[in-house]
C-alpha cells in the first residue's frame, strides 16, 4: 500500500525536519509577511520536483507535487507566523528577535509539512493526482488563509480548481506524546472582536446627580451579557463572551464622558455567531438607554468556526491507527474554543484539522505549559510522526477518496 512505511520514511528525514524547525524558531516573523521563513522552506525543499505559486497579498506560497498519473488533488497546510511576545524557554535555539516567539508551534507545523513534502516526493511515481503544500503566513489574527484563497493560490479556476480535500495539523502541548486527536463537526470556535463605547456626560465626582455616569452602566452591561448567555442560549452549545479590557477616566475625582469595553465572542456555528451579535446589540443599547446613556458597538469579524468533515476525520483516524503507537488516536469529546483560520479553507474544501500531542514521553502532559505561553516547548521526537500523518492523509485520499 502507498501508506506503508510512512513513519520510517519520515524518521529518515528527522534531522532535516528538526533543523528546519529550529532555524525558523530562532528567527520568528509576524503577520502576513514571513519572507525569511519562506526562504528557509524553499531552500530546504530545493531538490524536490515542486512547482511554486505565490500571490500579491502576503508571503504565502503553495508548492505543487504532481504524481505520475492524473487524479484528484489534496491540500496540506502549515502556518509560518509567530507571536509578538518574549520567549522564556531557555532553549539554545530560542528566538533571537526580541519580542517575538513561536509560542503556538507554527515553526513545527511548517517543518512537519516540509517533511511530508519530502516523504511524498519519494512516492511521486506511485501517486495518481497531486498534492499541494500550503505554507501560510498570518494565522495569528491576520487572516492569511483568506488572503491566499482570494489570491487564487489554492485554486478556483477551470485550469486550477480548488483541491478535492484539505488537511492540517496543530501541535498540542497538553496531550500525550504522539497522540492524534480529532472530531467531526465543530473542532474550533469562531472568534470576533467586540468594542462597546458607553457614552454619558462627565463632571465632578462629588456631583454624580449632575452627570450621566457611564462607568456603572458599562459594568451593568458586562454582567448582563454574562447572564444573557446562560439564560438565552442552550448550554449544550458552548458560547463564550469575554470582556478583556475596561477603560474610562483619567483621575479619581472626575466622572468621564465615555467608558470603553473590549472583548471577544466565540461560538461554534454560524447561526449562534449571528445570534450573539444581535443579542449584544440588544442588551448593550437598551441597558445604556435605560440609564440615559448611549451605546455604540463595533464587531470586527474574526475567523469562522472550524468545521471538520466527518469523512475526513474518519480518514485521519484510519491513518493515525496505521501509524501505531501506545495511544495513536483520541476522539475529542468537545470542541476547543480557540480559533483557527484554516476554517476559511474548510468553508470551501472538505477536510479536517487534527491535533498532535507533543508532550515529552512520560511527563504530566496536563501540567505542561500550553500554547501561547512564553515557556511552551515541544518534544521534537514526535515531529516525524506529524509528517508521516500528513503524508498518510494525502496518500489515502488520493488512493481511496473518502472510502
Amino acid at each position: 500500500m502507498l501508506t506503508d512505511n510512512l513513519l520510517a520514511a519520515a524518521r529518515s528525514h528527522e534531522a532535516a525536519i528538526v533543523d528546519l524547525r529550529r532555524a525558523i524558531h530562532a528567527d520568528p516573523e509576524l503577520g502576513l509577511e514571513t519572507p525569511k521563513t519562506l526562504a528557509k522552506v524553499k531552500a530546504a525543499l530545493a531538490d524536490l520536483p515542486l512547482t511554486w505559486h505565490e500571490g500579491p497579498s502576503c508571503s504565502g506560497a503553495v508548492a505543487v507535487l504532481k504524481g505520475a498519473q492524473p487524479g484528484p488533488s489534496v491540500l496540506l497546510r502549515g502556518d509560518m507566523d509567530a507571536l509578538p511576545m518574549s520567549e522564556h524557554t531557555g532553549l539554545h535555539f530560542a528566538s533571537q528577535v526580541p519580542g517575538r516567539m513561536h509560542a503556538c508551534g507554527h515553526d513545527a507545523h511548517t517543518a512537519m509539512l516540509a517533511g511530508a513534502a519530502r516523504v511524498l516526493a519519494g512516492k511521486a511515481g506511485e501517486i495518481a493526482g497531486e498534492v499541494r503544500f500550503m505554507f501560510q503566513p498570518g494565522e495569528e489574527g491576520f487572516h492569511g488563509a483568506r488572503f491566499m484563497l482570494e489570491d487564487g493560490l489554492l485554486g478556483g479556476t477551470a485550469d486550477y480548481p480548488l483541491p478535492d480535500a484539505a488537511f492540517a495539523m496543530h501541535v498540542w502541548p497538553n496531550a500525550p506524546h504522539g497522540r492524534i486527536e480529532g472530531r467531526a463537526g465543530a473542532m474550533l470556535a469562531s472568534a470576533d472582536m467586540i468594542e462597546v463605547w458607553v457614552k454619558g456626560r462627565g463632571g465632578h465626582a462629588s456631583l454624580p446627580q449632575d452627570t450621566v455616569d457611564p462607568v456603572p452602566v458599562a459594568a451593568e452591561i458586562v454582567i448582563a451579557l454574562q447572564t444573557m448567555i446562560t439564560r438565552r442560549f442552550n448550554a449544550t452549545e458552548a458560547t463564550v463572551l469575554t470582556i478583556g479590557k475596561i477603560e474610562a477616566g483619567t483621575t479619581n475625582n472626575v466622572i468621564p464622558d465615555t467608558c470603553y469595553l473590549l472583548g471577544t465572542i466565540r461560538t461554534l456555528s454560524p447561526e449562534r455567531r449571528q445570534a450573539m451579535k444581535d443579542a449584544l446589540h440588544e442588551v448593550a443599547v437598551n441597558i445604556a438607554r435605560a440609564h440615559r446613556c448611549e451605546a455604540e458597538i463595533q464587531i470586527t469579524p474574526g475567523f469562522p468556526p472550524t468545521m471538520n468533515d466527518a469523512r475526513a476525520v474518519a480518514l485521519g483516524e484510519a491513518v493515525a491507527l496505521s501509524l501505531g503507537g501506545e495511544e495513536p488516536w483520541h476522539t475529542r469529546p468537545a470542541p476547543t474554543m480557540g480559533a483557527e483560520d484554516f476554517s476559511y479553507v474548510l468553508e470551501q474544501v472538505p477536510g479536517a484539522m487534527f491535533f498532535l500531542g507533543v508532550a515529552a514521553e512520560g511527563v504530566d502532559w496536563q501540567g505542561c505549559d500550553g500554547l501561547h505561553s512564553s515557556h511552551m516547548v515541544l518534544d521534537e521526537a514526535v515531529m516525524p510522526k506529524g509528517s508521516a500523518f500528513l503524508a498518510g492523509c494525502a496518500l489515502r485520499f488520493l488512493d481511496k477518496g473518502w472510502a
